[in-house]
Order: structure tokens, then C-alpha cells, then sequence
């Protein structure tokens, strides 16, 4: 199959690795890098069709698309996506560490294994999947993209597990960042509330209600700190914080 270039694509001739790029932000993020230019890579779990439907789009785009399933609590499978990318593709350009869960936990709720699913897929499987792509990004000085989110910022009492392991994305994004340098740039997006369709409205509603800018994120907000992120030369080891002003937004507490 012959696949068009254009010229003027800011990621003409990247090669990225999206992880959880079959769904929702992730494959939102996947579509974007593939309209800037870039091949793309869809890692998942258990979504083919999702995935495969995700690479047709990519290719619609003019874009070599490729989807490998892999389960990141395995380092034996994160090791087989990354060799598997560099035999296909034979260079590495962009990681982006996108696959994640959201599973409620108070001090109540939370069992050993939300615990160790919560911090596995969140937090683990960021770094091994760090581990395996650097020798690649060395290579291109490239760069690695985490998603953390507000939960590892401020702590949300429902979701536990998820907040601790959100806090060690932004802790693994500034170690990797110095470990990492020159040659890597790494930096992390921490995302408020995304209205993806499904989603409960309740969240959107109680959101908004924190938001300076009064609505809930859209996944093109998303997108677009990915595609800044990639392009920022002189950027690394920051959390870039996308949550719509909610943290302009705490009332000090009232004294007297």
C-alpha cells in the first residue's frame, strides 16, 4: 500500500506509539498525531476491532497506521510491543503513556487488588514502557508524554489507589525527564474532567461548577497540549495542567 506525504506536516516522517490509542483520549490523541503527520502505532489491551478501526483511519489520513496488542502489567509483553514497533517501523519518535484505569477506592472500599490494578496499569506500566522505548528515542531524540491527571495533583478521597498512583506519574515524569536528558524530553499532561460520550453527567455538571472557564475539557484540548508538547524543544520534566482553571478556583477557608 502507497501512503502520501506531505511535505508540510510539522511531524512529517515521526513515528509515535500510542498506548490505550483504540479508545476514547487515547485514540483522539492517535488520530491528531496522524493529521500532523506522523505514523502511529495504536497499543491495546483487548480492542481490536476498536484498534483496527483506529489504524483505518490513520491510513485514511495518509498515514501508516499498525496496531499491537500488549498487556502493560506485563513486562515481557511491554518488551515484545517495542520490539515488535521497531521491527515494523524501525525507529521510535514520540511515546505517549495514555492507557490508563479509573476505579473508585475510599480508605473503605479499597482492596489489595484495585490497589495493585490501580497502580500497574497507571504507574508501572508508564515506566517499563519508558524503560523499553528509550534506547529508540535516544536514537531520534524523542520525547515521552505521560498522562497523569488532577487526582495526582490534589488527592480525591473516592479514588484512592487512583490519586497515589496519578501522584507517581508526576514523580516518574520529572525523574525520566533527568535520566533521560539530553538526548529525551519527558513531560506529562494532567487532565480535569474530559466530556468523552458515556461519560456520567454528573461529572460534567459538577466540574463546571469548579471550572473558571465554566465547561469541561473536550478531547481536541487534549490533543493539542500532545502536538505542543511534541514540538516544545526547550520543555521537559513539566506537568502541564489542563483543568479548565478549576485550581484558580479554591476558596480560602474562612476564618471567624
Amino acid at each position: 500500500m502507497e501512503y502520501s506525504k506531505k511535505p508540510e506536516s510539522p511531524l512529517q516522517d515521526r513515528v509515535a506509539l500510542v498506548t490505550g490509542g483504540a479508545k476514547r483520549l487515547g485514540r483522539a490523541v492517535a488520530l491528531r498525531l496522524a493529521e500532523e503527520g506522523a505514523d502511529v502505532i495504536i497499543h491495546y489491551r483487548s480492542s481490536a476491532p476498536d484498534a483496527q478501526s483506529a489504524v483505518a483511519e490513520i491510513e485514511k489520513l495518509g498515514r501508516r497506521g499498525h496496531a499491537i496488542a500488549a498487556d502493560l502489567t506485563s513486562v515481557t509483553d511491554i518488551k515484545r510491543l517495542f520490539d515488535e514497533a521497531a521491527k515494523e517501523f524501525g525507529r521510535l519518535d514520540i511515546l505517549v503513556n495514555c492507557a490508563a484505569n479509573f476505579l473508585p477506592s475510599s480508605i473503605v472500599s479499597t482492596t489489595e487488588e484495585i490497589w495493585d490494578a490501580s497502580l500497574d496499569t497507571n504507574l508501572k506500566a508508564h515506566f517499563f514502557c519508558a524503560q523499553a522505548a528509550a534506547p529508540l528515542l535516544r536514537r531520534t531524540r524523542g520525547t515521552i508524554i505521560n498522562f497523569a491527571d488532577t487526582g495526582g495533583l490534589l488527592g480525591w478521597p473516592g479514588y484512592i489507589a487512583h490519586s497515589v498512583s496519578k501522584a507517581g506519574v508526576v514523580m516518574l515524569t520529572r525523574v525520566l525527564a533527568k535520566a533521560l536528558a539530553p538526548e529525551v524530553r519527558v513531560n506529562a499532561i494532567a487532565p480535569g474532567t474530559i466530556t468523552m460520550p458515556g461519560d456520567p453527567p454528573e461529572w460534567e455538571t459538577d466540574f463546571i461548577k469548579l471550572a473558571t472557564l465554566r465547561r469541561t475539557g473536550a478531547p481536541s484540548d487534549i490533543a493539542d497540549a500532545v502536538v505542543f508538547l511534541v514540538q516544545s524543544q526547550f520543555m521537559t520534566g513539566q506537568i502541564l495542567v489542563l483543568d479548565g482553571g478549576a485550581h484558580c478556583r479554591e476558596e480560602p477557608e474562612k476564618v471567624g
